[in-house]
């Protein structure tokens, strides 16, 4: 039998509980699938089998009841899709064990990408992807292959029912013509803490403005927590960066992102004189995505006025090239005077 990886974590560190659980009936012929049964069987928390993990039903009777439920839902299935799709300007592909999270961040692309399957998916068949992985690398040689392990998803909110991220990381350890890649709002890091990784994963956590996770990010990690995280991180000798995401216009904005430099500075201390990547991504969004967050969100005071947004290529709406330009160059000022070998990776 096949020993799965869970941890215990801190009290003080908020896991997800869902509320009920779906399990794709596949899924069982896989240790992980048992593995997870069992604990939500012995947690009493209701388990509905199913012959797919796409074909759900989450009742409620609006967008917004729809959406919480399924936020509160976890669905256990098997990935069948084992192509890796490319996912620049982060990495060259996509590593997918998970789907969605149980974050309620109201700007999300994938809220509207994933439409009503915006319930958070665990995948059991863990060392079929990553044979996939490591077959892909070896066809790249001596190319450097990076994975993206946050696309879909934000794995480490559902690392402590799975152990998938911790086994994927010692996966990565073993290839050196492959890198990981990870990005996270939570705080939850003390499964990777004692981790051999060989430095070929990258922790980047997601950062913005107090104001902007107060508002938009729900069910997430405190921004203190992440920017801890972050120096547990280092510590640990993980390669680190950072997203700021999404950048947003707005009354005294120069001022709050300037303080959010400052604090990454002050926490990280001696670790921030590293190598630290920043990647910056601008608020976007779609006529779609508008009608979703409003449905779901009816009281949310994001900014979704095209008229004053430039149209982007696949009917986005960003912000107009002068607009864009002074975060672009505010970015590039700022962040250099705070770290020493801090970089734009990216701004988009």
């Amino acid at each position: 039998m096949v020993a799965i990886k869970t941890f215990s974590l801190p009290r003080q560190t908020k896991l997800f509980m869902p509320t009920q659980v779906y399990i794709e009936e596949k899924a069982l012929d896989y240790p992980l699938g048992r593995h997870l049964q069992n604990l939500f069987a012995l947690r009493q928390i209701p388990i509905t089998m199913v012959p797919s993990h796409n074909q759900l039903n989450i009742p409620g009777s609006t967008s917004a009841e729809r959406f919480h439920r399924a936020k509160e839902t976890l669905v256990v299935g098997v990935k069948r899709d084992l192509n890796f799709r490319p996912c620049r300007p982060s990495a060259d592909f996509r590593l997918v064990e998970n789907t969605s999270c149980p974050g309620k961040c109201q700007y999300c692309y994938l809220a509207a990408n994933l439409g009503e399957r915006i319930y958070p998916r665990v995948y059991v068949n863990v060392d079929e992807i990553l044979l996939a992985a490591r077959r892909k690398i070896q066809s790249r040689i001596p190319e450097l292959t990076t994975f993206e392990a946050s696309s879909s998803s934000d794995p480490v909110a559902l690392e402590h029912f799975t152990g998938s991220l911790a086994k994927t990381i010692e996966f990565f350890r073993d290839q050196p013509y492959g890198r990981l890649r990870v990005a996270t709002k939570f705080a939850a890091i003390e499964p990777f803490l004692a981790l051999e990784h060989g430095g070929h994963t990258r922790f980047r956590y997601s950062l913005n403005t107090e104001r902007i996770i107060r508002e938009y990010e729900e069910g997430t990690a405190p921004l203190e927590a992440r920017l801890q995280g972050s120096r547990r991180l280092a510590e640990a000798d993980y390669p680190i960066g950072f997203i700021i995401a999404p950048l947003m216009i707005y009354p005294q904005w120069q001022e709050e992102y300037g303080q959010l430099l400052d604090r990454v500075r002050e926490v990280l201390g001696p670790w921030g004189k590293r190598e630290i990547p920043f990647e910056l991504i601008m608020h976007r969004f779609t006529a779609r995505s508008k009608r979703l967050t409003q449905a779901r969100f009816p009281q949310s005071t994001l900014d979704f006025d095209a008229a004053a947004r430039t149209h982007k290529g696949f009917g986005k709406y960003v912000y107009t090239p002068k607009k864009a330009q002074e975060l672009a160059e505010f970015f590039q000022k700022e962040i250099p005077r705070r770290f020493p070998q801090g970089t734009v990776a990216y701004f988009t």
